[in-house]
């Protein structure tokens, strides 16, 4: 579906894509996973066609965009960052306003109306709609030309927790259904791990890390971790357990410590033996895997919503 060799996009001093590789099959669902600044968007537009690479080469269903344009245009549903509708337009009338676009038939505005739950609001005006029902309307432009390749940067940005797990549901079947292929661009670890077969932690304009969730963890194996706080408020808290302790950390005004470890049940023993020798109380206690955020911060050094 998708080739990219060397792909790189610079803007003036900024190389905000840098010699990137990839290789996307038919029905995979691919996360790129970055914070601000990590070149996302800037990807995904050179393959929308919307921007055009500086060096390297770019294949969507074995062809390229100029010369092409027609052919893609009916092969890719896109949804931007941020959608701007007409506040006077109803949600049908938007839709039929894309839907001749394409020179698509009025029963297939009723398909996606129900394909993205919009049914009881498709005689209400854009500008009243929440940002959940904007997003399924973004979404339901989007699918209007029945897309082989769905992108969609950053689809649920700005919704409350509900609203993105509908719009989860929604993709989850089209890929069930249809065999769709998408590619999105999220800052949620949550939603990369919920929804993609494949991801991809991009910094810097570099691809870091790529595979399945489960390969990620287990070829970037940074240990397990115990999270705690204390009902006492020590300056320092050496922490000299054995030899499965990586990594210690203590926060004084937060009155919380954090361990990195090999292995939770080697060293559990010998915490809580600190623990009481020390004459401290715990207030919370948790031990658990590591996850992607984890693995992320440990890759680029920063948490996802950083800034450059």
């Amino acid at each position: 579906m998708i080739i990219l060799n060397e792909v790189t996009k610079r803007f003036r001093d900024v190389t905000a894509v840098d010699s990137i590789s990839l290789q996307l099959d038919k029905g995979t669902f691919l996360a790129l996973l970055g914070p601000n600044g990590a070149g996302k968007t800037t990807l995904v537009e050179m393959i929308e066609g919307l921007q055009q690479p500086d060096a390297g080469e770019i294949k969507l269903f074995g062809k390229k965009w100029p010369g092409s344009e027609d052919f893609l245009h009916h092969q890719l549903g896109i949804s931007l960052q941020e959608t701007r509708f007409i506040d006077k337009l109803t949600v049908a009338e938007t839709l039929r306003l894309f839907a001749s676009f394409y020179g698509l038939k009025f029963t297939r505005i009723t398909e996606v109306i129900q394909l993205t739950g919009l049914e009881e609001k498709a005689a209400v005006y854009t500008v009243n709609l929440s940002g959940g029902q904007r997003q399924r309307l973004a979404l339901a432009i989007a699918l209007l030309n029945k897309p082989s390749l769905l992108l969609l940067d950053e689809p649920t940005t700005g919704l409350d927790p509900g609203s993105r797990r509908e719009l989860w549901h929604i993709l989850l079947g089209l890929k069930r259904d249809f065999g769709t292929t998408l590619v999105l661009t999220t800052h949620y670890m949550e939603e990369a791990a919920f929804l993609c077969d494949e991801i991809i932690i991009m910094d810097h304009g570099k691809f870091l890390a790529k595979g399945t969730l489960e390969n990620l963890l287990f070829e970037h194996d940074k240990g397990e971790i115990i999270e705690f706080s204390l009902q006492e408020r020590p300056q320092h808290l050496n922490i000299f357990l054995d030899e499965h302790l990586r990594e210690s950390s203590w926060d004084c005004e937060s009155r919380k410590g954090w361990l990195l470890v090999n292995d939770i049940v080697s060293t559990l023993p010998g915490f809580m033996d600190f623990i009481s020798q020390s004459g401290f109380h715990l207030t919370s206690f948790e031990c658990r895997k590591m996850t992607l955020e984890d693995l992320f911060i440990s890759l680029t050094g920063r948490k996802i919503n950083d800034e450059e």
